[in-house]
């Protein structure tokens, strides 16, 4: 029996997406989060929660876009023309955030704009994934396998709604991260605000359900044939949603930020039920994007290899440096 390699690497490809966005979303989160806290001590613990992992994070990222590029080489040369501006802000955003948590710590004289560039480093990388899901979404100018749009639309109202929904995502995964490492008067911050981040994602995630059957009538096609399993995803969501505000209002620890985490996973699931198997919108297939059978199958046994040891490295990691993060303590 055949294996249909190009199937097996979309599901690689789609692992390390969510990899990346479950594991690098808290720490672009408390980025996002770093102008409303109560204050210096509280954001030191903030850095301190994702100090010792923010880094191997991004390895999915990196991951990620090396096996899109080996196994899917149609889609860098749609994307990359279209979505080039909304790419270059995200890296940009990244490597400002990522100078920032080297340097905030040693500088005492201006600790204010390594703040700001947290801050802003992580708001900009957030809002520029959220808009390439939405460009996503509404798809692509495309003739003969190759962009014929403008620099700039992947910039549209619905992309920045989806832009400011992904940031207000990664701000309520952030929330939840620090409810489960802090304690005392900085867990209760973070008590106080999850709700009303909570809010704000399911606003969004409504206007977004609503507005996606208009601009992709293909999306709609496929919800009203295949109601009876992508339906199954946004319920799955809002009881996670459920189960979130009610941890939260009895002040668990670990289950807001395990409840949140399922709620990325079944928005993610439904996204790409909705759009299954279209990897370039608006028509072109994951075999269509396929590179050659021999390409693939030589990255593969590459990726099968790597893939076990970022899964236990990082396991490890995360287990080494589990519990609370204490006021005057951290890594640095």
């Amino acid at each position: 029996m055949s294996i249909d390699l190009s199937l097996v690497w979309a599901v690689i490809i789609g692992f390390g997406v969510i990899m990346y966005v479950l594991m690098d979303g808290f720490d672009l989160g408390l980025g996002i989060l770093f102008p409303f806290a109560p204050d210096e001590e509280s954001r030191d613990v903030m850095m301190n929660s994702v100090a010792p992992v923010w880094d191997g994070n991004e390895t999915w990222l990196v991951l990620g876009g090396a096996g899109l590029l080996g196994a899917f080489p149609l889609v860098y040369s749609v994307f990359l023309p279209a979505l080039y501006i909304g790419v270059f802000l995200m890296l940009a955003g990244l490597i400002f955030r990522g100078i920032s948590f080297e340097f905030r710590f040693k500088s005492k004289r201006n600790r204010r704009w390594w703040n700001r560039a947290f801050c802003w480093g992580s708001a900009i990388a957030a809002f520029a994934q959220g808009a390439v899901v939405g460009a996503y979404i509404q798809g692509f100018a495309v003739e003969d396998f190759r962009y014929v749009g403008g620099a700039f639309d992947w910039l549209t109202p619905f992309t920045i709604v989806t832009g400011l929904g992904l940031m207000a995502g990664y701000a309520l995964l952030g929330s939840t991260w620090l409810i489960l490492k802090s304690e005392g008067y900085v867990q209760q911050w973070a008590y106080r605000i999850t709700p009303k981040l909570l809010l704000a994602v399911l606003v969004v995630f409504g206007i977004v359900s609503l507005w996606t059957p208009i601009i992709s009538p293909e999306v709609l096609e496929r919800w009203l044939n295949n109601i009876h399993i992508i339906g199954i995803f946004p319920l799955l969501a809002l009881a996670c949603a459920g189960v979130l505000y009610r941890s939260v209002t009895r002040q668990k620890d670990g289950l807001p930020f395990v409840a949140t985490l399922g709620l990325f996973i079944f928005t993610y699931l439904g996204l790409i039920a909705s759009k299954w198997p279209v990897i370039v919108p608006p028509n072109y297939t994951i075999w269509d994007a396929a590179s050659a059978p021999e390409s693939q199958l030589f990255l593969l046994i590459g990726v099968l290899f790597i893939i076990p040891i970022v899964l236990a490295y990082t396991a490890w990691t995360y287990w080494v440096f589990r519990g609370k993060v204490k006021i005057g303590e951290g890594y640095h």
